[in-house]
């Protein structure tokens, strides 16, 4: 039978008591002091490892609640140390679980989050912070007194030391602080990071930064470790610092816990790998700390996609979505529909409105809090997610449409509050078609990301991503257009009302999205013209037809008539009569680059775009030259290879040019 099918039927135990009486997780862990405080390391090493694995997905009740000691908490009361660490572990456990089951981040399953009826709470548990203080506070005596001179001289009932050999005292002591230490902070960070509004953010810092000291320690006593260790592992995959097998674990206890699951072998990260999880983990939520609780959406909506690019893993991410969202209200604080004014450009008294609650705001605002959740999960959830949500934002957008089209008729008999009320609800539509667009893009997109495109692909995908890129540009300038016409009214006089649009400026942000049309038209022609005139390699698949091939990618964006009148026809007869002679004439890469470097000066204080300007710049002046190579030779030799990578841009691809 297959080891991995069989590998949960295989138990050493068959219950924990049985597994205590053969001594699996004996109390005191030895009787030489010095063998005691060495296990009891090896097991907060192990448990450390157990608690990345569990983290990237796998069970608790196979990886951290395979340590015996934390299934029997009344067994470790006589050995504070141990005791107050598992404490603080089962305190911990139970606080990531509330964090993710209250995001709702697990994705496609519950694994994560189940406990399996798991001992989560121990008698004293609300107080392990103070357990962990009063042995952390005896270790530091004990430190204290064996770098003290006077030791020899002091009477054997001050200060009993932590093991038996003083030239080994201090590195025991400092190994176990650290330890300790870590495990107390990153509590508090969890802690601090769940308060409501984001009021724990700026000391969750403080613990993070702390965290992160006590880190670099717990790795750098590794080596007196696995130096004072006997029967140790050198292999790159062992869990703890010494090297040597911790006592009290057996995986296979609770093998049967996990019903939802086939009995499988659970492979634990090793020690290092799990010391690099909790750095990466750590450096992610200082970054959720760091976030200035932006409260234009826009800004929210670029943040958590910026945040999505260092792939963050499951804690974090739900983390920032309780951030978030909290009590239906942006950061537990801002009603959405006054979130939602200011979005689209409406002034401040406009967010009083009474109107403001009618049904399609308040359904428009569970939409926004849907987006927020669905953009904090995995990028293949997020992908699935936005696809199916794309129809929502449209037939709310449709809703709308249609209520404001009923009423406009009636718009010279209202009341002034009443006309007021159709310019606020023709600003949030055109706000919410922008959107629309916008996740559009973003579902596009991710397609690179996952790698979900063939090269024979990237023709449509980039033909279609930048008709819905022309589309958002339209919408954002239309929003620019109506913000600055507002804004002008208010100072001028009625004769004055044709001087309204002529100082008006283009934004940078539609520079900025009409540069990205550019390079995404000019791979369209470019991708269009080599397989137009065979310079390029196809590969048609025997299963699906291009046309079958364009319905699979762009199925769900067809559905919700983004855009509208956009059919497979559109894309085959803008394509079809594409030459390279064509595209040196007019070279939509140099567009592209000619518009980055004018962005840059906009975008000075902006080290994001900064980096993304420079991207774009590098795959339109690649492209451009490589353009100009493939008209000069390309047709005059035949042993002409060209290819795309990503190499510069994670989704706009620099054609290469190599000789076969």
């Amino acid at each position: 039978m297959d080891p991995k099918m069989d590998s949960g039927m295989i138990c050493k135990y068959y219950s924990v008591d049985e597994a205590i009486e053969n001594g699996a997780a004996p109390i005191p862990l030895s009787f030489d002091r010095t063998v005691d405080v060495q296990c009891t390391i090896d097991i907060m090493d192990h448990l450390l490892s157990c608690e990345a694995t569990w983290h990237r997905g796998h069970s608790l009740a196979q990886t951290v609640f395979s340590c015996i000691y934390l299934l029997r908490p009344d067994r470790t009361s006589s050995h504070a140390l141990l005791h107050s660490y598992c404490s603080v572990i089962r305190a911990t456990c139970k606080a990531v679980i509330a964090v993710v089951s209250d995001a709702r981040t697990h994705e496609e399953e519950d694994l994560f989050i189940m406990a399996y009826g798991l001992p989560l709470t121990g008698d004293g548990d609300d107080k392990c912070l103070s357990m962990l203080n009063a042995v952390e506070e005896t270790i530091c005596r004990q430190l204290r007194a064996c770098k003290s001179p006077l030791l020899k001289n002091r009477a054997p009932e001050d200060v009993e030391p932590l093991q038996n050999s003083f030239d080994l005292e201090e590195h025991y002591c400092r190994a176990l602080l650290c330890r300790l230490r870590f495990r107390k902070h990153f509590y508090h960070v969890l802690t601090c990071m769940r308060r409501p509004q984001g009021r724990g953010l700026e000391l969750a810092r403080k613990h993070i930064a702390s965290c992160l000291l006590e880190l670099d320690l717990i790795r750098n006593s590794s080596t007196f470790l696995s130096n004072n260790s006997f029967g140790k592992d050198d292999s790159e995959d062992t869990t703890t610092a010494s090297g040597r097998q911790p006592l009290g674990f057996d995986s296979s206890l609770n093998c049967r816990l996990s019903a939802p699951t086939p009995p499988r072998a659970i492979k634990l990260l090793s020690w290092k790998k799990a010391l690099d999880y909790f750095v990466k983990l750590l450096r992610d939520l200082d970054n959720i700390c760091s976030y200035s609780l932006d409260t234009f959406l826009e800004g929210v909506f670029r943040f958590v996609v910026q945040f999505q690019k260092s792939q963050p893993d499951l804690v974090a991410r739900s983390l920032l979505q309780f951030l978030l969202v909290q009590d239906g209200k942006l950061y537990g604080r801002d009603p959405l529909y006054a979130v939602i004014t200011k979005a689209a450009g409406l002034p401040e008294s406009a967010k009083n409105h009474e109107n403001l609650k009618n049904q399609y705001i308040v359904q428009l605002g569970q939409l926004v809090i849907n987006l927020l959740r669905v953009l904090c999960t995995n990028s293949a959830w997020q992908r699935r997610k936005l696809g199916k949500i794309l129809q929502d934002w449209r037939v709310i957008y449709m809703q709308m449409e249609m209520a404001f089209k009923k009423d406009i008729a009636e718009i010279v008999s209202i009341s002034n509050g009443e006309n007021a009320w159709m310019k606020i609800f023709q600003h949030i539509l055109i706000w919410v078609e922008e959107q629309t667009y916008w996740i559009s893009s973003r579902f596009l997109v991710l397609g690179f990301e996952l790698e979900l495109y063939s090269p024979s692909d990237y023709c449509m995908v980039y033909w279609y991503l930048s008709v819905v890129l022309i589309k958002l540009v339209e919408k954002i300038h239309l929003r620019a257009l109506m913000n600055n016409e507002t804004g002008k009214r208010k100072g001028k006089k009625k004769g004055a009302s044709k001087d309204i649009g002529k100082d008006f400026r283009i934004p940078p942000a539609v520079s900025f999205l009409q540069c990205q049309v550019c390079l995404a038209e000019g791979l369209v022609m470019m991708l269009a013209a080599l397989r137009n005139e065979h310079m390029i390699a196809q590969s048609p698949s025997p299963f699906n037809s291009e046309y079958e091939r364009f319905f699979q990618h762009f199925e769900l964006l067809q559905k919700a008539c983004i855009p509208d009148n956009i059919t497979y026809d559109s894309y085959e007869q803008s394509t079809r009569l594409a030459r390279i002679s064509n595209l040196v004439t007019y070279n939509c890469f140099k567009d592209a680059q000619k518009i980055a470097k004018e962005l840059k000066s906009s975008f000075s204080n902006d080290p994001e775009k900064l980096v993304e300007l420079r991207r774009i710049e590098q795959v339109a002046e690649h492209n451009s030259v490589a353009l100009n190579l493939i008209h000069k030779v390309g047709g005059l030799d035949p042993s002409l290879k060209i290819s795309f990578e990503f190499n510069h841009h994670p989704y706009f691809g620099t054609a290469l040019v190599k000789r076969s």
